[in-house]
């Protein structure tokens, strides 16, 4: 039985994708800085800040509901990521490791919400 929304892998691993998503948009253009920079890496901590807030609501319903909003922010950090790479912005390798690490939560996220 998991104690904390820490020990789940799903929540560690959009930890690793927020931090990912603020190394990569470290290089993205300066005048971004409010735009794409912004909107991508306020996407990517929302993901990992539902699935924790979902993790201590008081019911089942409620927890499905913020995984579900974790999800669609997932989608979101995908979509930002696929206009950063058509737009130049960012290291390929680095924009490589993040569209995994969210096509790896989007998998776990819905498998946790099937289960549950």
């Amino acid at each position: 039985m998991v104690q904390s929304y820490r020990e789940l892998i799903v929540w560690q691993r959009a930890v690793q994708m927020s931090v990912a998503i603020y190394r990569l948009t470290a290089a993205f253009p300066r005048d971004e800085l409010y735009g794409m920079t912004s909107q991508l890496r306020r996407a990517g901590v929302s993901v990992a800040s539902n699935i924790a807030e979902g993790y201590g609501r008081a019911s089942t319903g409620e927890y499905k509901q913020f995984l579900g909003m974790a999800r669609g922010s997932n989608m979101e950090v995908q979509t930002h990521l696929d206009i950063s790479k058509e737009l130049g912005f960012g290291d390929r390798e680095a924009l490589n490791r993040c569209e995994g690490l969210s096509q790896e939560i989007g998998k776990m996220l819905v498998a946790i919400m099937n289960k549950l």
